[in-house]
């Protein structure tokens, strides 16, 4: 939430998945052939072959599967957040904008790890 808020959230998607791609590449131990990646206002990585893809998670399969396996790895993170911080029921509301998440912002304020550049974070402080 820091990193997003000091240098923006396309800069953020840009600078995780070049960390992503290096640990990918020292997996495996070669410079990838081909990026597939997932919308088309992302800035392309180097030197790389690369296809973006508008809705790429509903075109190809291996987006798909990145995307559900991201999504499970938020929700677990954000079932822990639960426990450290109860009164916003991200267990339940996984962190999106639902009315209990946004009636709790306005209850108690943001926690720790709210954006304070998301709009309505930035409302309640």
């Amino acid at each position: 939430e820091r990193e997003i808020d000091e240098i923006g959230i396309q800069s953020a998607v840009q600078k995780a998945m070049v960390l992503a791609l290096e640990k990918v590449e020292k997996m495996i131990g070669k410079k990838a052939d081909y990026l597939l990646i997932d919308g088309v206002n992302v800035e392309l990585l180097g030197e790389y072959s690369t296809m973006k893809i508008s809705k790429g998670d509903l075109h190809h399969y291996s987006i798909s599967a990145a995307s559900i396996l991201a999504k499970v790895d938020r929700d677990n993170l954000m079932i822990q957040y639960s426990k450290k911080y109860p009164n916003y029921g991200f267990e339940r509301n996984m962190g999106y904008g639902t009315k209990e998440h946004m009636d709790a912002l306005k209850k108690f304020g943001p926690c720790k790890i709210h954006r304070r550049s998301y709009k309505p974070v930035k409302e309640c402080i």
